[in-house]
C-alpha cells in the first residue's frame, strides 16, 4: 500500500508503464469536469471509475480485495476513511472471477484519504473504501484499475 499527495505522484512511475498511465491520468484531468463512470486509458489494461457518492459509517462497510488489478484510489473531493490490512491472515469468502472481486472478514487499520491524496492498493492489500471520518459526506473518488 502507498498513500501519497497527487503532487508527488513522479515518484511512483518507476513503479511500471500502467501505473504511471495512471498516475498521469489522474494529474492531467480535472475531474470537476468529469461526471460518474468509466473512462478507459489502456483499454480494460488501465480503466478509471469517477464515483460520486457519501461515505459511511464503518458498521456499513467490508473488507474487499482483487486478483486481476489492482487500485489506484484518488479523492477529488472530500475525505474519507480507508481501511487497511494484508490480505494474509484474513479469512476470504468466495472470489468472484467476472467482478474480480471478495469480500474478507478480520480487522485492520484505518487512515484518512483526503482530496488530492491517492492510494495504491496491491492485491494483497484489502480495503475498506468509503467510510466516514465522523459523520456522512459527499466524495468524489477516480478508482483507476491497472492490470496486474
Amino acid at each position: 500500500m502507498i498513500v501519497d499527495e497527487l503532487e508527488n505522484a513522479a515518484q511512483y512511475y518507476a513503479l511500471g508503464t500502467s501505473i504511471e498511465k495512471a498516475l498521469r491520468y489522474l494529474q492531467d484531468t480535472d475531474f470537476s469536469q468529469v461526471t460518474p463512470g468509466r473512462y478507459d486509458i489502456d483499454g480494460d489494461a488501465v480503466y478509471a471509475l469517477v464515483q460520486e457518492y457519501d461515505s459511511k459509517p464503518k458498521s456499513e462497510g467490508f473488507w474487499e480485495a482483487h486478483h486481476a488489478y489492482l487500485d489506484v484510489q484518488y479523492v477529488a473531493s472530500g475525505a474519507e476513511h480507508m481501511g487497511y490490512r494484508p490480505v494474509e491472515g484474513m479469512e476470504a469468502n468466495p472470489y468472484d472471477e467476472e467482478k474480480d472481486f471478495y469480500t474478507l472478514e478480520g480487522e485492520g487499520e484505518f487512515y484518512t484519504l483526503r482530496a488530492g491524496y491517492f492510494t495504491i492498493l496491491k492485491p494483497q492489500d484489502a480495503h475498506m473504501p468509503g467510510m466516514a471520518i465522523d459523520a456522512p459526506q459527499p466524495i468524489k473518488k477516480v478508482v483507476v484499475k491497472v492490470q496486474v
